[in-house]
């Protein structure tokens, strides 16, 4: 069937492949289709089976020419792919170049392009100098640790008559604009708003303007708001807004004592257990931070020298996922997300574009980790993966069987051996770079 087949590789890890399908098979395929057609098709004039083939192609020869076409395209692309090394990447379905059509007179030849999984060269990966930050848990982290604790176990309290707004008191209030005659503007009226003093979550952040008010009290506050105002309507206005506080409450924060810390937790008798459970966990995530700080870098110092033509398509379902995970962040129907976009001027390719670079480096660390993988044999044996599932069970308090099986559930367990052989990697790789110490940061910089 398969006269020839030329394969060139081209930019983007992409694969121009012509075929030539022989003239006989070009004859076949259309005559089969004649023949086809001729038993079941009705025409005015003729019994059912009966159409005589000249007729059939007289009137329907440039249809039956081009489903030919398609037929032949398909199954000597089909045969072609079987033998080629140069497999099509899954999501990047081959393209046909122009709009060929056969003649059944000649052979016929039709031209495909497609991505394939990049040849990845590998240039520089050990003895390579890399930069990452210290860090180190001290009393001050600790202590904000523990004010977060208090924070979360606080009881909200209603302040006692006659007592002012405070700094981080939560109010409820009712407010409405006046215009330049004092009349209330009906429309920008809003009753019992809650928000916490200081935050100026609230849309004039007329947080300070409230402060020494106390309960059922009223007043008219002027605010001019700069032109770069983040409410766009109120940005180089002036505006009055009357406001009235109708309810002050505190915070009640709980002592920091054993009491608190066994609140917390069973785990904890006294406070001290809890500000060693604190140290602890702060130092175990600092130090997760900072191997995640030196494995970017030395993929970063790795890919300067890697060689990794990333195929369009690839890049498009990377950019295609972040769309998805998108729409699904900001819990609304794709059509509202796209409604908003509209109002700023953007679109979905416009939001794309914005991603694609990010998108591109994204799958360059993906290629480059699988090839290192590769090139340097890194495998998890089943013991390895059933130990690593033990730890993850005496963690969460379950039976080994009962996480094993949760993970084989829910198609986890694969993900956790890749999870695995990648730090594997990284073990081996940072054993022969020098790791150079960097700025030493808080705890606080340092996650954030």
């Amino acid at each position: 069937m398969i006269a020839s087949k030329n394969v060139e590789l081209q930019d983007n890890s992409s694969v121009k492949l012509t075929l030539t399908v022989e003239k006989d098979a070009v004859k076949k395929e259309f005559d089969s289709l004649v023949s086809k057609y001729a038993k079941t098709v009705h025409m005015k004039g003729f019994r059912k089976g009966k159409v005589p083939a000249s007729v059939l192609i007289g009137k329907f020869g440039d249809s039956l020419k081009g489903e030919a076409t398609m037929n032949l395209m398909d199954n000597a692309l089909s045969a072609a792919l079987e033998d080629l090394d140069q497999k099509p990447l899954p999501y990047a379905q081959p393209e046909v170049d122009g709009e060929p059509l056969i003649d059944l007179e000649s052979d016929f030849t039709f031209v495909v392009t497609y991505d394939v999984y990049p040849d990845i060269k590998l240039g520089t990966y050990k003895g390579l100098s890399i930069e990452a930050p210290s860090c180190s848990v001290g009393k001050k982290d600790i202590d904000r640790e523990l004010e977060n604790l208090q924070e979360q176990n606080a009881m909200v309290v209603e302040k006692e008559d006659g007592k002012k707004v405070a700094d981080k008191d939560i109010v409820t209030v009712n407010y409405v604009e006046l215009d330049e005659a004092g009349e209330e503007i009906e429309e920008t009226r809003r009753e019992d708003f809650v928000f916490t003093v200081g935050t100026e979550y609230n849309i004039y952040k007329m947080d300070k303007e409230i402060i020494g008010m106390v309960k059922d009290q009223e007043k008219v506050i002027e605010k001019t708001f700069s032109e770069d105002y983040s409410a766009e309507h109120l940005a180089g206005t002036t505006k009055k807004i009357k406001v009235k506080v109708t309810m002050i409450k505190v915070k009640d924060l709980p002592a920091l004592d054993d009491e608190l810390a066994q609140d917390i937790s069973d785990e904890y008798k006294t406070l001290e257990d809890l500000k060693k459970s604190l140290k602890k966990n702060m130092t175990e995530k600092a130090e997760e931070k900072i191997l995640s700080l030196k494995r970017d870098a030395l993929i970063e110092k790795i890919l300067e020298t890697a060689e990794i033509p990333v195929p369009r398509s690839m890049v498009q379902a990377e950019l295609e996922n972040s769309w998805h995970n998108f729409i699904s962040q900001s819990q609304l129907q794709e059509e509202q997300v796209l409604q908003i976009l509209q109002l700023q001027n953007k679109g979905k390719e416009d939001l794309m574009e914005e991603w694609r670079e990010s998108a591109e480096k994204s799958i360059k660390s993906y290629l480059v980790i699988s090839k290192l993988t590769e090139e340097e044999k890194i495998e998890v044996s089943d013991e390895e993966l059933d130990g690593e599932i033990k730890g993850q069970a005496e963690a969460s308090k379950m039976t080994f069987e009962e996480t094993k099986e949760y993970l084989q559930k829910n198609g986890m367990t694969e993900y956790l051996r890749n999870d695995l052989t990648t730090r594997k990697l990284f073990e081996a790789l940072l054993k022969e770079t020098t790791v150079k110490e960097g700025k030493k940061l808080s705890f606080l910089d340092l996650v954030s």
